[in-house]
């Protein structure tokens, strides 16, 4: 449609056009194809106020594409999840998980090593969930994390996120802890002595982590030390004859396993344990018991297990009652001359107690 009044200052024709050009209005000759005048893509602030927000997919007619990020973050959770043998359940809801934490804003701005572990807490959330036995230290150790920085994302995403982390049963722990264990077929590595039938030693575990349940050892503790040591302790137990000198390093490198740093504390304390137990008993009183030659009577003692703790917990109680009843609670001799300063009181003191 030509324009009227107006002509090209090129060549003088009165035929100009009105074009558009995608979402431009040109003006543009007919005769020479000079323009005259052009669009602006972009209008003020006052034209733009009353628009409206395109989507992706609407402007476009694709789809939105996932950022590099957060493909790769998926990828590490189906990953994960394949080493681990999950089941597809598991894998669909931990990759739900992670790519709702990435578009949470609490996980935007920290650092590439956190994104990194979110994709393992998400997987150790969903393995809790549905009550799949699985040891943060397995996921640190598959991701070479550690497990400080791990346990914080963690708590962080099921803060954010409101998700419900059931505990892990400890009794799922122990068989899937001893399930990585090598001592129960006969190998070149693992001498014939050490070997074990897995079921002997799974009950027999699992008798031992009940006792430290009992006697609060496991509250507030990390479960893996725990049942490192009632495994040790479990295995020597049922040969000790071929056992009772093989030291716990020396048992967790034949079994395959790590051996965390805290578990000669455990097997220190349910050592001790074993033996206010063994004190209980007539018939083991004249033997002496060590630390050692507990190990070889602990069958009797966790067949009578709850009849020995009540009398040695009550045997205690008394010896510390009786302890605490010259004095009734009052303060000695010395606890009174420690608070005793000038020399006048010294006096005063030695005079009331008749001393020369």
């Amino acid at each position: 449609m030509a324009a009227p009044g107006r002509r090209c200052p090129g060549c003088g024709s009165a035929e100009l056009l009105e074009d558009a050009l995608y979402a431009q209005q040109q003006l543009v000759c007919a005769a020479c194809g000079c323009v005259l005048a052009e669009g602006l893509l972009t209008t003020t602030y006052s034209d733009e106020e009353h628009c409206r927000e395109v989507a992706y997919s609407q402007s476009t007619g694709q789809k939105e594409q996932l950022s590099r990020c957060v493909q790769q973050g998926i990828r590490r959770v189906q990953d994960l999840c394949k080493v681990l043998q999950l089941p597809t359940v598991f894998e669909e809801t931990a990759v739900s998980y992670f790519q709702r934490a990435v578009q949470h804003p609490a996980f935007h701005l920290v650092s590439l090593e956190k994104k990194e572990l979110l994709g393992g807490c998400c997987v150790f959330v969903t393995c809790r969930q549905h009550n799949w036995p699985l040891t943060m230290g397995t996921i640190c150790s598959l991701l070479y994390a550690k497990q400080e920085l791990f346990a914080g994302i963690f708590l962080s995403l099921q803060k954010e996120l409101g998700l419900s982390v059931p505990a892990l049963s400890l009794a799922d722990l122990v068989t899937t802890h001893l399930n990585s264990f090598r001592l129960f077929q006969h190998s070149a590595d693992v001498p014939a002595p050490f070997v074990e039938d897995k079921e002997k030693m799974v009950a027999r575990t699992l008798q031992l982590v009940e006792l430290a349940g009992e006697t609060w050892l496991v509250t507030g503790r990390h479960p893996v030390p725990i049942v490192t040591a009632a495994a040790f302790l479990a295995w020597q137990s049922l040969r000790p004859g071929a056992r009772l000198a093989c030291p716990l390093a020396r048992f967790c490198r034949a079994a395959g396993v790590d051996l965390p740093p805290p578990a000669h504390l455990r097997l220190k304390e349910l050592l001790d344990i074993l033996l206010r137990m063994a004190s209980q008993l007539a018939w083991l009183r004249v033997f002496k018991l060590d630390k050692k030659t507990v190990v070889k009577h602990i069958g009797d003692l966790l067949q009578h297990r709850i009849f020995l703790l009540k009398n040695a917990f009550c045997v205690e109680e008394e010896e510390e009652q009786h302890a605490a009843a010259p004095g009734q609670g009052s303060p000695g001799s010395p606890e009174i001359e420690q608070y005793l300063r000038s020399p006048e009181e010294i006096r005063a003191f030695s005079k009331a107690k008749g001393w020369p």
